[in-house]
C-alpha cells in the first residue's frame, strides 16, 4: 500500500479518504477495496519515513483534515518502484506448498485438493465475469485488471490439469 499511495501523491496533495477514493475509482470493483484505517496508518508511516509531509487544514464546519504532499525522497522511492521489475508471484505459491505436502502429511488426497482448488478458481472466474459485465466501460484500467486476473486463473486451471495428470 505504501508505494501506490506515494504514486497517487505524485499528482498532487490529498487526504487519506481522497486517496482511498482514487484507488477505488482507478482499479474498480475487482480489486479489494482498501481499508481507510490502513491508509491512514500507512500515511503516518510514510510521514515518519520522510517520504511525505502532512499539514493540518482547518475546515469551518467539520473536523480538521490532514493533507499529505510527497517529498523529494518520496518521488525517488516512486521512481525506483517503477524502475524495478515485479517479482513473479509463483515462486511462493501457497496452494503448491499444500499440494507438495499433502502426501507427506497423509491428511489430504492430492487429487481432492486439486479439485477443491479448481472449484474455487471457477467460482472466482464467474465472479470476475460478472464484474467485467457490470464495470464502467470507460474504466480501461479496471477492465485490464479483470482481464489479467481472468487470464491468470485460466493459466492456473491449466496448471491444475497438468498437476492432476502427473499425480494420477
Amino acid at each position: 500500500m505504501r508505494l501506490p499511495l506515494l504514486a497517487l501523491l505524485v499528482s498532487g496533495p490529498a487526504h487519506g479518504y481522497e486517496l482511498k477514493q482514487a484507488l477505488e475509482t482507478l482499479l474498480g470493483a475487482a480489486y479489494p477495496r482498501p481499508n481507510v484505517g490502513q491508509i491512514y496508518v500507512t500515511l503516518g508511516r510514510l510521514e515518519k519515513a520522510g517520504l511525505i509531509e502532512g499539514e493540518e487544514v482547518q475546515q469551518p464546519d467539520r473536523p480538521n483534515k490532514r493533507i499529505y504532499r510527497i517529498t523529494a525522497a518520496g518521488r525517488e522511492a516512486v521512481g525506483a518502484w517503477f524502475e524495478d521489475a515485479t517479482v513473479e508471484p509463483r515462486a511462493r505459491d501457497e496452494f503448491f506448498m499444500k499440494l507438495a505436502l499433502a502426501s507427506r502429511a497423509g491428511t489430504t488426497n492430492q487429487v481432492a485438493l486439486i479439485n477443491k482448488q479448481r472449484r474455487h478458481y471457477l467460482k472466482r472466474m464467474r465472479e470476475l465475469s460478472r464484474l467485467a459485465a457490470s464495470e464502467d466501460r470507460d474504466n480501461r484500467v479496471a477492465h485490464l485488471l479483470i482481464e489479467g486476473a481472468m487470464l491468470h486463473i485460466q493459466a492456473d486451471l491449466e496448471w491444475l490439469e497438468r498437476c492432476q495428470e502427473e499425480l494420477e
